[in-house]
This record gives structure tokens, C-alpha cells and sequence, in this order.
């Protein structure tokens, strides 16, 4: 099906009398007749669910609306953006592990492997995503075991060149994870450029009305755990907390990697969705393919206009012609990439602090992807505890303002930019 139709229809089929919505099952166990019947359940030799910690009904055809959309073959929901994160890099990682990753991604996911993945021994080097083929190999070691990367980086809005970064996985025998939550589905199909895993932070485009946070990991199916057998040995040797099962020979390529992240690492760490939360996370992605189009329109049009005013010394946006990263953009994106653009006012912090002070229809808030626009200037709330040169190294300098277009007018939005850049 297109995904257009995917949207709207994809995970899940009522049959006959039962319910055109995806029924929320809010139960946290589910009974037996017998202990066989269930114990085939934990052998995983049967499909079913016995607790919802690890599976929920309607959890997974939400997950597989997702993975429809991907165009993968396995897909899981988490509690959160941050949990999928954790849970595709641990599910191959261990102590003693290195991970190479984009330097330009979300600050809780540089954070997640820079410090805290660090406490459990596994390392990351961090390269730039403009780097050549030579650095990028450069930067692989011989317990490299997975490459990470954002399809559109936040809040830096760098585009990345997956055909790049996958070629220099698959070379040194390890799968490219990439975050697609910016771009979503509809504007970017990671898979088709040669990335293996793909991960969303839901609570983003995918929910897009502030309802409810969650997460996703989406497998290709593509990549081979067994021709490299001794680099993943979570997979591909048996594995004693779990009956002895070697999850890459019993599921195969297609469904291996989710297999061992439900029923090892959401059994141990329990970022478990709520069902409630992926039934509302279902209505956002019935409308996903018209929204996404209203936001793209909204963040060229807002991304032009700043582009063209005096008081606005530089704009990010991958959208406008001048942009170092629009080649990128009609490579992999060309029906739009995302309604999140950000600018640097010329007047510095001072002139931040007042255009931020004078909007009257964007909200302040730390969010973005939202169907309501929604501000952010991260040198005075996320990262206040910096001064300006370390505001500038970390990327976000103290005059940038992160701006998500939400789905009211272009115009409306304009006005009101305009009329807090008056006030500087």
C-alpha cells in the first residue's frame, strides 16, 4: 500500500463484528487454560501475550503500522524516544564495546552514550557528519559493533548522508541505527539508503499533538547477524537467561533483533508503553501524511521569511537554497523534510531574549513537532547552565532560537515573528 493508506489503515484489520478502532487492551496479564499453553508462550514457540511488560495487543499493531511505514520486517514500541535509543544500541553492545555516531544529534542521546553508556564500558567516537570516507573509517575500531546517526539532527537541522554512513557500517561489518524522527516515514525511508534499524521518538511528528511521549525501533531485515557471528554474540550464540535460545538461528534475519529486545531487554528494563498511549498514538499517525506536508510548507515559508529579514544573521534550514545541507535535502528528502527551523538573531542573547519575550502565538516550551508552534531558545532554559563559549561549542549558541512550525496559518506565523523581531 501507498503510505498514504498505511497511515490511515496500516497494523491492524477488524474482522468480521469486531471493532473499526484498534481496541485498547489495558490489562497487564492474560489467562490460560493450561500452564503448557502458557509455557509455550515463554519458550516463544507460540504467539500470544502473557504480560504486558513485554507485549500488548495493542501496542504491537501500532508497532506494526510503523514498521509497515518503514518498510521493515519486526518493530517494537518503548516508553519513550530515549528508551528506543538505548534499546537498539544495547541490543548489541556490551562491556568492552565502541559505537561510532554522528557528533550532531540530540543532546539526550549525545549524553546517553557519551556518559551513561560510558558507566557500563562501552565507548563512542564521535564524528562529523560532513567528515570524509577516510575519517569516518578512520574512527572504526575492531570492537566497533554499530553506527548511529540522525536523518535530520536536532536542533541542529545537519542532514545525514546515510548512503555514506552505511556503506562505512556495512564495510566494517556492523548495522547503521538511524533516529528518523524529524523527517517521520512519510518524508524519509532510511531502509531504502541502506540503514538496517531505525528508531522514532513518537512523542514528536508521529503523535503530533502533544498527547502522550513514546518511542519505536523498526528492524530492515536486512542485515546478516550470522556472517558476523563473533561481532554479536547476543545474538548468535545461545542465550542462557533465555532457554538457551540463539535468537539470530531460531527468528532469523527479520526477526531477530526485536525478538531479543522485547524478550530480554524490555523484560529487564521494563520501558514499557502504555497501551492508552499507543492508541493515541495511533490517531496521530491516521492524520501523519497531511500533516507533514502543512508543517514542511510552514517551515519553508517561515525559514524564507527570516532569511530575508535584517535583524536575522543566519537561518538553519535545509529547505532554503543556501542551505550547506539542500543537496542532501533533494537526495533524501524531496518531498520536505520537517517543520523545526532555527535562526540566530543578530543582536545576540540580548535580542534572543526579547524576540522570545514578544511572541504572542509560539509557545515556549521544550517541545517541537507539535500541531501547535511552539519556541525554544536554549541559551536562557535547556542549556542556561553554560556561558556563551560553551553554548557555541556544544552547537546551540546563546543567539539561536529553535522554532517548530506547528499546522496554523504560514501567514499567522509570520505576522507574529514579525512582530517580535520589531521589538529588538
Amino acid at each position: 500500500m501507498n503510505r498514504d493508506t498505511i497511515c490511515v489503515q496500516g497494523g491492524y484489520t477488524p474482522g468480521n463484528g469486531e471493532p473499526r478502532q484498534i481496541p485498547i487492551v489495558q490489562s497487564t496479564t492474560f489467562k490460560y487454560s493450561t500452564s503448557e499453553d502458557m509455557g509455550k508462550l515463554f519458550d516463544l514457540e507460540a504467539e500470544g501475550y502473557f504480560y504486558s511488560r513485554l507485549q500488548n495487543p495493542t501496542c504491537d499493531a501500532v508497532a506494526r503500522k510503523i514498521c509497515e511505514l518503514e518498510g521493515g520486517t519486526a518493530a517494537m514500541l518503548t516508553s519513550s524516544g530515549q528508551a528506543a535509543n538505548f534499546f537498539a544500541l544495547f541490543n548489541i553492545c556490551q562491556n568492552g564495546d565502541h559505537i561510532v555516531s554522528s557528533s550532531t544529534i540530540y543532546g539526550g542521546t549525545f549524553n546517553l552514550i557519551s556518559v551513561t553508556m560510558a558507566k557500563m564500558g562501552i565507548e563512542v567516537t564521535f564524528v562529523d557528519p560532513d567528515c570524509s570516507d577516510e575519517e569516518l573509517d578512520a574512527a572504526f575500531r575492531p570492537n566497533t559493533k554499530a553506527v548511529f546517526g540522525e536523518t535530520i539532527a536536532n536542533p541542529a537541522l545537519t542532514v545525514l548522508d546515510i548512503e555514506k554512513f552505511a556503506q562505512a557500517a556495512h564495510r566494517h561489518g556492523v548495522p547503521l541505527i538511524v533516529d528518523n524522527t524529524f523527517p517521520t516515514p512519510v518524508n524519509c525511508r532510511p531502509f531504502e539508503w541502506g540503514a538496517d534499524i531505525v528508531t522514532h521518538s513518537t512523542t514528536k511528528y508521529m503523535d503530533g499533538h502533544g498527547a502522550a511521549v513514546g518511542g519505536a525501533i523498526v528492524d530492515s531485515g536486512h542485515f546478516d547477524w550470522m556472517a558476523h557471528a563473533d561481532k554479536f554474540p547476543g545474538l548468535c550464540t545461545p542465550d542462557e537467561s533465555y532457554h538457551g535460545i540463539t535468537y539470530a538461528e531460531r527468528f532469523g534475519q527479520g526477526g531477530a533483533f526485536i525478538t531479543k529486545a522485547t524478550a530480554q531487554l524490555m523484560r529487564d528494563f521494563g520501558c514499557t508503553p502504555s497501551p492508552q498511549s499507543a492508541f493515541l498514538l495511533n490517531l496521530g499517525l491516521e492524520s501523519l501524511h497531511v500533516r507533514m506536508k502543512r508543517h514542511c510548507d510552514n517551515g519553508l515559508a517561515v525559514a524564507r521569511f527570516l532569511e530575508a529579514h535584517p535583524k536575522v544573521a543566519y537561518v538553519n534550514y535545509c529547505g532554503l537554497e543556501s542551505s550547506p545541507f539542500h543537496a542532501l535535502a533533494e537526495k533524501y528528502l524531496p518531498n520536505g523534510s520537517c517543520g523545526v527551523v532555527s535562526f540566530g538573531l543578530a543582536g545576540g542573547r540580548e535580542a534572543a531574549s526579547t524576540f522570545m519575550k514578544s511572541l504572542k502565538l509560539a509557545a515556549i516550551e521544550t517541545h517541537v513537532a507539535d500541531a501547535r508552534t511552539c519556541c525554544l531558545n536554549p541559551a536562557s532554559s535547556t542549556h542556561r547552565q553554560m556561558n556563551d563559549e560553551q553554548l557555541k561549542a556544544a552547537g546551540v549558541p546563546a543567539e539561536l532560537v529553535r522554532m517548530s512550525c506547528g499546522l496554523e496559518s504560514s501567514e499567522d506565523l509570520i505576522a507574529d515573528i514579525a512582530q517580535a523581531l520589531d521589538q529588538i
